[in-house]
């Protein structure tokens, strides 16, 4: 056997040795050491036999590329490389980049210029546009009031529209929370002031709707510590009928049709105290429950 070179010899070995390293591929033959070092490679890297040298003996291209290999399943060793990890491939630098990109996205849903807070910035900029036009050449002009009316229509519709917006889509945001009770409150506000001023409606009827809804606001922040008061069926009949009772006022009606609108508003009002008092009661309640509920928890604390 001293009759077979050495390398030859040697390139045995190795490509014995690279055969079990690698993924696929037989033992490379004496002199084909190129082959059997790309066989394995591929998997791993895509980069062949790169570092192969073309001598047998020293057996590089089936440990290196069978490293490399490892590396791009994942099993990297110490001081290895992904050489064989394409960009944007499902590695777990990869999936963190995806996961930002679908973190940012939700960000971006729930951001301030969403179609919900949109609605609500559209009904405080229609606020002085209605008092302009409500009050607009002396306040009895059928035209202007007509202007106004369409002003307090739209103010209405969206307020229907963006709180469902923001429910549905996952829009709500700590802008609209804030904005948009505002928004509401300062569309019918500035609709009663104008009616009364005109001498259209008493001033009682202002009253008593203002306060209600003032009143009400400052109660849910008062026992919010304890729940939230869910809006209530009467209490949204309650806002329609007040929209459609101060809508009918703004336009200058005559006839039967002014008739009917005195009923509707005498509606409006009954059902604004009544609605007000559920609330007044629900609040104590939740008071009541949520005070048992901490001295419970302490006793269970304590005991």
């Amino acid at each position: 056997m001293t009759g077979v070179p050495a390398s030859a010899a040697g390139g045995s070995s190795s490509a014995r040795r690279a055969g079990p390293r690698g993924t696929s591929g037989p033992a490379a033959e004496p002199g084909e050491c190129t082959r059997a070092g790309t066989a394995p490679g591929r998997t791993g890297s895509g980069r062949g036999a790169g570092t192969g040298t073309g001598e047998a003996g020293r057996g590089e291209a089936g440990r290196g590329e069978a490293g490399r290999g490892e590396a791009g399943r994942g099993g990297t060793e110490p001081g290895t490389v992904q050489r064989g990890v394409a960009p944007g491939s499902a590695t777990e630098g990869g999936a963190a980049g995806r996961g930002g990109k679908i973190a940012a996205a939700a960000v971006n849903q729930a951001s301030v210029w969403n179609v919900a807070n949109l609605l609500t910035m559209l009904r405080l900029l229609l606020v002085p546009a209605f008092v302009a036009l409500m009050l607009g050449n002396g306040g009895y002009d059928p035209a202007w009031r007509s202007f106004a009316w369409a002003a307090f229509a739209v103010a209405m519709i969206t307020d229907l529209f963006d709180g469902h917006l923001a429910r549905t889509y996952n829009l709500v945001t700590d802008f609209g929370k804030i904005a948009d009770p505002i928004a509401d409150k300062a569309i019918m506000g500035a609709a009663l002031i104008c009616l009364s001023a005109l001498g259209d409606l008493p001033w009682w009827v202002t009253a008593v709707i203002l306060g209600r809804e003032l009143g009400i606001t400052v109660l849910r922040f008062v026992v919010i510590r304890y729940g939230v008061i869910p809006a209530s069926r009467g209490g949204k009949l309650k806002t329609l009928t007040q929209g459609v009772a101060v809508g009918m006022y703004v336009l200058a009606l005559t006839g039967p049709l002014a008739t009917l609108r005195f009923w509707v508003m005498a509606a409006a009002v009954v059902l604004t105290v009544v609605t007000g008092l559920d609330y007044v009661k629900q609040a104590i309640v939740l008071r009541r429950r949520g005070i048992a509920e901490r001295r419970a928890a302490l006793k269970e604390t304590d005991g």
